[in-house]
């Protein structure tokens, strides 16, 4: 296997899912399908546009990585502000909203792109305490972006995460245009 491993590198990794992804396609199979296909239409636009790669969107989940934090988390806000107002036609039960986690971490990159190591699980993990519709990201995350992005930070703490030895600090992003536009 160490043969195919072609670097160790940084990279911000950003991982997302559907939240709810098994009911939609309870109701609505062709609908979801559709829906899904046109979020990851936003997904690798946006991704693209900020310097990243699409690594993988096997079934209702994306992984890209980013050379940068800054790359990483503009992406996720231009994706969840797009999808939200995609969404706003749809009836709430019926709406598609992704849940994204951000981390800057050591990945193993392959020949083929693929990535690998705890850079990429707890972005997975992070992505898994988002809500729907929003963005989680680690301590590392917020310490390279904060001042570079159009968002604020609500702190999490510390969380304990599935097969995670160490606890990860945790900080939900809160678009500041959105925060803006609510009052």
């Amino acid at each position: 296997m160490a043969e195919t491993i072609v670097r160790q590198r940084l990279a911000a990794i950003l991982a997302a899912d559907v939240a709810g992804y098994s009911r939609l396609m309870g109701r609505d199979e062709l609908g979801t399908v559709a829906a899904l296909d046109s979020a990851r239409e936003v997904f690798k636009s946006e991704i693209e546009v900020h310097q990243g790669h699409v690594i993988d969107m096997a079934g209702d989940s994306v992984l890209a990585v980013f050379d940068t934090a800054t790359g990483a988390v503009a992406a996720a806000l231009a994706v969840q502000e797009t999808l939200v107002a995609t969404a706003a036609a749809v009836p709430e039960d019926h709406q598609m909203r992704f849940r994204i986690g951000v981390h800057l971490g050591d990945v193993m990159e392959k020949t083929d792109g693929t990535v690998y190591g705890d850079g990429v699980n707890i972005a997975a993990r992070l992505e898994g305490l988002a809500e729907p519709g929003g963005i989680t990201v680690s301590d590392a995350v917020q310490g390279a972006v904060q001042g570079r992005v159009n968002a604020t930070f609500a702190d999490q703490g510390e969380q304990q995460v599935k097969n995670i030895m160490h606890t990860v600090h945790a900080y939900r992003l809160v678009a500041t245009q959105r925060e803006a536009a609510a009052t």
